[in-house]
């Protein structure tokens, strides 16, 4: 049976369109369309629930080395407030999941993953804990939004001051949030899955709701509306951010996405087998349309039009912002050359594609 977010009720008396995903009934858009949900977050804001997200809490003495065990970021000279984007890796140093390592407290930390592999992360980190961690899912315990979009702080600020927020990218805050006489303890980063500027708020669950409602009363002089999860992939792939199980699966590396991955000074699970594999044979590219077509996941990359099959596309869509088809995608490091055109097989029509750098928006 799917689960449900603290939200769901507040999605459905929106009008949203409700599909699973990750094991839970998400809104995929609302009525006011994607492509509105899109545009709302590069040029006003876009609210979205991100409660589907799982919480992994460590604390106490062992908690340090047991995520640097786990984690292919360093996180030893982490302070309090910063974040670290990392990943956990297996034996053969594919990727378990992609993940977001907040420092709360000295000897205190909070792992965020993603919405799939609750369950799968879970049950990882326990097979290889060592010591004492005081280790706990506490997927259950928090609700999480994000706020996304230039506009983004305006409406934060009604809540709280200013200097209650982080200035920094990858950092957090924890603030005080409040609205017509209620208050709630959040933590406020500076991060998002979008691309635009924006913050991401971690509650008490039992506070989901009412910061849901709070924000789109504080935003609604500002444009603020709500965005489900199809306006999420369109943003994400515009700012070319990966997606597991799209970009990041349990064969790909980390140096094979590009991403990331600590090899000196720091021991960690599938750190051994990432040396001796040495450098990657292919990587992930950035691939923008020039022939007319959409190219989506799992098409076949050619090296021209009755060429040679050399990869494959991880995932692809119209961007709206951009006004055109992008994708990224693997192919042999040897045809990973900026300016290169390749070959989608749609359907068995073959579209033409340019890699070209990434992230394809940038604001």
């Amino acid at each position: 049976m799917e689960k449900k977010t603290p939200l769901y009720d507040s999605h459905v008396a929106l009008g949203a369109k409700m599909v699973e995903f990750g094991g839970f009934l998400m809104p995929v858009q609302y009525p006011s369309g994607i492509l509105a949900e899109h545009m709302a977050v590069r040029e006003k804001a876009g609210l979205f629930d991100v409660s589907h997200m799982g919480e992994l809490v460590f604390h106490g003495e062992d908690a340090l080395a047991n995520i640097q065990h786990l984690v292919t970021t360093d996180i030893s000279k982490m302070q309090n407030g910063d974040m670290r984007y990392g990943m956990f890796c297996n034996d053969e140093g594919g990727v378990v999941d992609d993940l977001i390592v907040y420092r709360m407290e000295a000897d205190d930390y909070l792992i965020v993953v993603n919405a799939g592999n609750r369950d799968k992360d879970a049950a990882w980190v326990e097979a290889h804990l060592s010591g004492h961690p005081g280790y706990h899912d506490a997927g259950n315990e928090f609700g999480q939004i994000a706020i996304q979009g230039p506009v983004s702080k305006e409406i934060m600020t009604k809540l709280c001051e200013e200097s209650a927020l982080p200035e920094k990218y990858y950092s957090f805050t924890k603030a005080t949030l409040t609205w017509n006489g209620r208050s709630a303890e959040t933590y406020v980063s500076r991060s998002g899955y979008t691309g635009s500027f924006g913050y991401e708020i971690l509650c008490k669950a039992e506070d989901t709701v009412w910061l849901w409602d709070t924000l789109l009363d504080a935003g609604k002089d500002f444009g603020l509306i709500p965005c489900g999860l199809g306006a999420r992939d369109t943003l994400r792939l515009e700012a070319a951010m990966p997606l597991y199980g799209h970009e990041l699966t349990d064969n790909i590396t980390p140096k094979m996405a590009g991403l990331p991955c600590k090899l000196d000074g720091k021991n960690f699970i599938g750190h051994d087998a990432l040396v001796k594999l040495g450098a990657p044979e292919v990587k992930r590219v950035g691939l923008k349309g020039v022939g007319r077509g959409i190219v989506r996941e799992h098409c076949d990359l050619y090296s021209a039009p009755d060429g040679e099959k050399i990869g494959w596309t991880s995932s692809g869509t119209f961007a709206p912002y951009l006004g055109c088809c992008v994708a990224m995608g693997y192919v042999p490091v040897e045809d990973a050359e900026v300016g290169k055109h390749v070959y989608a097989d749609v359907r068995g029509r073959k579209v033409e594609m340019e890699i070209v750098p990434t992230p394809f928006y940038k604001r």
